[in-house]
């Protein structure tokens, strides 16, 4: 009975090293799996952490300018800001106390797809719109010159405190009344694979390397108007939008008719639908006929029967690409052939990828559609 006891309490004792040898085995490989789980959530969060920061330092026409933005010029009194090449010389410190300030500049952007208002950095900003605006393939000066004039754009409205959309919260909307802004989300799935990373690495470097820089006029931000293809000239501002700004003037832009596929448009209706459109009786379309002409080379007057209108009112009215355009009438229809895309005033989106095809830069392209105009470094200082 001993020799048996004796086996019986052997038995025991290994059973006991046994499930102490399966508890501590399971406690190793549960604390192997925590650690390894600990390490691929860290791995996802720098991933994400990456693909953030990727983008994050990575063809329309702009929205016409408010009543109340004409009426309320933003002088350098409103605006302090400070040259390029003056900041340059300025101390270490001084620099980076503008910087910080800048910086700290957000705004609210209405979301109208989603109907909500997201909140971000101005840089994060302008390159949201930048990718809305701006052909990805266009050349790098172009694009720098595009980010310049989206960050101009914005500045001033912030420092004149325009809201957008259905609430007080937001600064602008993302649509084509203010500018055209890309969430990022959306622009996370625009591409995929090394065209992503390609085209998300030439945002950044557009918007890096003309990083808080804005056009002037005698020490202001600009209304930075813009537009997809000129006919060959852009508009003076006073002769599309009566409103005499004298950095909108009328330069030649030669480049767009060679390069853009939207220089030339060619549409029909029926005679009805045009004269009904118009508001004139239809006998009288057959008598229409152009008035005057403007300094950019579109319809200022056209008259048809007692009625006269503007080539604005056209355009808009029929939705037309341009204000320069003939028609030819056939039988019971109108066929109108446009010339150029857009409102005309400012800078040409197309004309701005030629000259950057020829070896200018940014501040050149800037100069020649903007006239008088400087490029400067914003000081964002809100009052």
């Amino acid at each position: 009975m001993k020799q048996i006891k004796w086996k019986a309490g052997g038995i025991s004792g290994r059973r006991i090293r046994t499930r102490n040898w399966i508890i501590g085995f399971m406690w190793g490989l549960l604390l192997v799996v925590l650690v390894r789980g600990v390490v691929y959530v860290t791995e996802l969060r720098s991933a994400a952490i990456r693909e953030q920061q990727l983008i994050g330092t990575q063809v329309a026409e702009s929205a016409p300018p408010r009543p109340s933005d004409a009426k309320k010029e933003v002088s350098s009194t409103t605006e302090p800001s400070k040259s390029v090449q003056a900041s340059a010389s300025s101390t270490g410190t001084d620099a980076q106390n503008k910087l910080s300030t800048y910086d700290r500049l957000w705004v609210n952007v209405y979301v109208s797809e989603d109907k909500r208002v997201e909140k971000m950095p101005i840089e994060l900003y302008v390159r949201g719109v930048l990718a809305g605006e701006m052909p990805i393939d266009f050349e790098l000066e172009a694009l720098k010159a595009q980010a310049i004039a989206a960050r101009t754009y914005i500045y001033r409205r912030l420092l004149a405190g325009g809201v957008s959309g259905p609430s007080d919260e937001a600064d602008v909307d993302d649509t084509i009344k203010n500018q055209v802004y890309i969430p990022l989300g959306e622009l996370i799935g625009r591409w995929s694979g090394k065209e992503k990373e390609a085209n998300l690495k030439k945002l950044n470097e557009a918007v890096e390397e003309t990083k808080g820089q804005i056009v002037t006029y005698q020490g202001g931000p600009i209304e930075a108007s813009f537009f997809s293809t000129s006919n060959g000239y852009t508009e003076n501002a006073s002769d599309y939008w009566s409103l005499d700004l004298p950095y909108l003037r009328s330069v030649a832009s030669p480049w767009d008719k060679s390069i853009s596929p939207n220089y030339k448009e060619t549409t029909t209706m029926d005679l009805d639908d045009f004269s009904r459109k118009l508001g004139v009786k239809a006998n009288n379309v057959r008598q229409m006929r152009i008035m005057d002409t403007t300094e950019g080379h579109r319809i200022k007057t056209i008259r048809i029967g007692r009625e006269s209108f503007s080539g604005k009112e056209i355009r808009e009215k029929l939705g037309l690409a341009s204000s320069q355009f003939n028609w030819a009438i056939i039988g019971d229809q109108i066929r109108i052939t446009t010339f150029g895309y857009g409102h005309g005033v400012g800078m040409s989106q197309w004309g701005a990828n030629g000259m950057a095809m020829e070896g200018k830069t940014a501040a050149q392209i800037l100069a020649h559609y903007y006239t008088g105009t400087k490029l400067e470094e914003a000081s964002g200082v809100l009052e």
